[in-house]
C-alpha cells in the first residue's frame, strides 16, 4: 500500500491516470503500459520483464497486488515472470528478500512494481501508471525500501485515511474491479511488446 504523492519520487514525474470503471481504461492503460516498457527497456539494457505484486490477502484494501499476481500467473503469461501472489504475497516482512532476489537473479530485467495505494477522494477507483520506482507502506506509514522501473497502483481509498484497520473495511468490489482493469491492461501489453522480452 502506498500513497500517491510527487514528493516521493523527487521532481515532478509523468503519472498517468485511468478510471478503471470506464470500458477505455485498459485498452489505454495497455497502450502507454506498452510504450513505457519498450522505452524503458531499450534505455536501461533490459531483456527480461518482471511484475513485482505488492501487498497482502490478509486486508482487503491492501490484496490488490496479490490478486493481479494470481490472475497473471493463472493466464500463465508468456515473456514474463511474476512475484506477488495470493500463495505467495510479496508484502512488508518479505520484500527486502525479493529486492535482493531481482537484483542479484534477475540484474537484466524491468521491474514493474504493481501496489494498491491511496490517493484523492476523487480519484479512488482510478490506476496510475508511471516511472520510476514506488516505496510500499506509505499509505499505512511503513517506510519500506523502493521498488520498480515502473509502476502501476489501483487507488483504494482516500489520502485522509492513514489508520491501517480502515484497509480491512475497503469493499472487495472495488478492489476487484482495479484488479480485473490491471490485468486485462497487462494481458493486452503482452500482445504489444512482451514477445520480444520473452525469458
Amino acid at each position: 500500500m502506498n500513497r500517491r504523492g510527487r514528493s516521493r519520487f523527487g521532481g515532478s514525474p509523468e503519472i498517468y491516470y485511468y478510471n478503471s470503471a470506464r470500458r477505455d481504461a485498459v485498452g489505454e492503460l495497455a497502450g502507454q503500459l506498452s510504450g513505457l516498457i519498450q522505452e524503458e527497456m531499450t534505455r536501461r539494457h533490459k531483456k527480461k520483464l518482471v511484475f513485482l505484486c505488492i501487498g497482502t490477502d490478509r486486508s482487503t484494501g491492501d490484496s490488490l497486488g496479490p490478486l493481479i499476481g494470481y490472475k497473471l500467473k493463472q493466464e500463465r503469461r508468456r515473456g514474463t515472470l511474476v512475484f506477488g501472489t495470493l500463495d505467495r504475497p510479496v508484502h512488508a516482512m518479505n520484500l527486502e528478500h525479493y529486492v535482493q532476489v531481482l537484483k542479484n537473479g534477475y540484474p537484466d530485467a524491468l521491474v514493474v512494481a504493481v501496489d494498491a495505494s491511496v490517493g484523492d477522494e476523487s480519484h479512488v477507483g482510478y490506476v496510475t501508471l508511471g516511472r520510476g520506482a514506488l516505496k510500499p507502506g506509505l499509505g499505512v506509514c511503513k517506510e519500506l525500501h523502493a521498488v520498480g522501473d515502473l509502476f502501476i497502483t489501483g487507488i483504494v481509498a482516500g489520502c485522509s485515511h492513514y489508520d491501517p484497520m480502515m484497509l480491512q473495511s475497503i469493499r472487495l468490489a472495488l478492489v476487484m474491479q482495479l484488479a480485473d482493469c490491471i490485468s486485462a491492461g497487462i494481458g493486452l501489453v503482452e500482445n504489444f511488446c512482451l514477445d520480444a522480452a520473452s525469458v
